[in-house]
């Protein structure tokens, strides 16, 4: 794997981690879920609720780069700027902006409407 000393050069290879669209929706779903609880833990006031946000956002991440994708999740190499990059790409998704970046990142497989 090359080394990426900048955000920048990171984002598209993250992308092309997640060529494939149901990679992406099991990461929307490990994202949406993480910050619900996350918000969970906020109002309930129970701090071993915090210790879910990451179980629930990176299982499902780690069984899509598993069974999908087929690849090394890019957690394991860069795990704050995977972080960053995966709400990234969460909030493209719901801003339906993603699909811009995949195809700047050359990723082909973008057939989720709204990634385009």
């Amino acid at each position: 794997m090359r080394e990426y000393s900048t955000f920048a050069e990171f984002w598209p290879f993250y992308l092309r981690e997640h060529a494939k669209p149901a990679t992406r929706a099991w990461h929307y779903v490990g994202s949406a879920l993480a910050l619900s609880v996350f918000i969970g833990a906020v109002f309930t006031r129970n701090a071993w609720w915090i210790l879910a946000v990451p179980l629930s956002g990176y299982f499902f991440a780690w069984v899509s780069h598993a069974f999908v994708e087929r690849n090394k999740p890019a957690t394991f190499t860069y795990p704050l700027w995977s972080l960053i990059a995966d709400y990234r790409m969460f909030f493209l998704f719901l801003a339906g902006r993603l699909g811009a970046h995949l195809v700047a990142a050359g990723v082909t497989d973008t057939k989720q409407s709204a990634d385009a």
